[in-house]
């Protein structure tokens, strides 16, 4: 079996582990990146592409328990938890229960805030400095209703982005249409967070792997992590498919697998694999100026030049390979309630990919208290692709023992013990 060495190795090759790849490579550090894939097979291929400050807010908060018991039975719910033993995913949900008020509410709001809006510049301005081609585009996302219950009732979301200075702005119907035309003549209102880009996340990605390869990074797919050697308190090597990998520093990215990976070497990520759908269509003549988010239905549409996409859904069901119809049927019926065209004239592709969920809705950067020479990068839940730079940004000062740019206590791999 083949023998490699190297400076630093990244296990994952999405939208975090090149990101991390991105940055070390820019302090001077040589960088070895391996998948079990291809490069942004995972959550970062089939994701709606915003790069959203607006979703700041935990998914924790006060009547969420509530709310999530009424949806379990319906398979075709937006979050929808499959019924079945599992003694793991019981634990996550109490810890995730205890989270569910105002205090914990505020404290994630705010640290969720920092780095969704520093990683939304950084992005930003790394599209415009290397003139990335992935449908890029600052033009804010939109979210629409159809009862007025329900907008009234959404203050609190008004209320959390102020307190942590992301702009905000109410739209009456009559607004709503006219920054968005293709919707139907039923809603009753909207806001609006001007705040908010989008871009085309398997494009980007692979622009990214772009770069990291110029940038003299390699990257190695089709690798899969087998096991671990360890010397002392520190990871001596990585076997996989395709040989030993030795590094001075290892980072972990491997997203929602970083559980099953990391029991190999005593971790216990408290992760669970939130299941997310999306349908690809080509574009239809009436696509969305912007992105949207029809919020009675929780369905999330976004178009680009050539294409056009709807996804979401929370699925709890652990690693379940199957391509829930219930659900890619859910989401075509929620687009119809609000759009003239809900559907493009052809799909082009059916998709499933697993958030890695934690309990406290942060992601876990930082570095091992297990491990001196291992750091996390993973736990990003719903909003890899939003955080994706700060994220690199904060692991590579940390491996290279710089101060960081963002506080880092708040996503530190302590607060679980890892």
């Amino acid at each position: 079996m083949s023998e490699s060495k190297t400076d630093v190795l990244i296990l994952g090759a999405g939208v975090i582990g090149l990101s991390c790849a991105w940055y070390l490579l820019g302090r001077g550090r040589r960088v070895t990146v391996l998948d079990r894939g291809r490069v942004g097979g995972g959550a970062s291929h089939g994701n709606c592409g915003t790069l959203t400050p607006s979703h700041a807010a935990p998914l924790a908060m006060p009547g969420m328990i509530g709310e999530a018991l009424r949806m379990m039975w319906r398979k075709d719910a937006p979050f929808h938890v499959a019924p079945r033993v599992d003694l793991e995913l019981l634990g996550w949900f109490l810890r995730f229960a205890r989270r569910c008020n105002w205090r914990d509410f505020q404290a994630v709001n705010e640290a969720k805030a920092k780095i969704l809006t520093h990683s939304r510049g950084l992005i930003g301005d790394l599209v415009a400095a290397h003139d990335l081609r992935c449908d890029f585009a600052a033009n804010g996302t939109l979210y629409v209703f159809r009862e007025q219950q329900a907008l009234d009732d959404f203050g609190w979301h008004l209320d959390s982005l102020r307190a942590v200075g992301i702009p905000v702005e109410e739209r009456s119907a009559a607004e709503v249409l006219a920054l968005e035309p293709g919707l139907r003549d039923d809603i009753v209102g909207g806001v609006f967070h001007p705040g908010d880009a989008q871009l085309r996340p398997d494009r980007y990605v692979a622009e990214l792997a772009r770069l990291v390869r110029a940038a003299g990074g390699e990257i190695v797919e089709d690798c899969a992590v087998e096991d671990f050697s360890t010397a002392g308190a520190k990871v001596d090597a990585v076997a996989t498919s395709r040989g030993r990998y030795h590094a001075d520093e290892v980072v972990f990215a491997l997203g929602a697998w970083s559980p099953t990976v990391a029991k190999r070497l005593d971790l216990r990520i408290p992760l669970q694999p939130g299941k997310g759908y999306s349908i690809t269509y080509e574009r239809p003549a009436r696509a969305p100026r912007i992105p949207l988010v029809l919020k009675e239905d929780s369905v999330c549409v976004t178009a680009w030049a050539d294409g056009y996409r709807l996804g979401s859904t929370m699925e709890f069901a652990g690693y379940d390979t199957s391509l829930n119809r219930l659900r890619l049927d859910a989401l075509r019926r929620g687009a119809a309630r609000y759009l003239h065209e809900p559907e493009g004239p052809r799909v082009l592709e059916e998709w499933y990919g697993w958030r890695p969920m934690t309990w406290d809705d942060l992601p876990i950067l930082g570095r091992s208290g297990r491990w001196d020479n291992l750091t996390l990068a993973t736990g990003h839940g719903m909003l890899g692709v939003s955080m994706s730079l700060a994220s690199g940004q904060l692991v590579a000062e940390t491996v290279g023992g710089a101060a960081t740019t963002l506080d880092a206590a708040p996503y530190s791999p302590q607060r679980f013990h890892l």
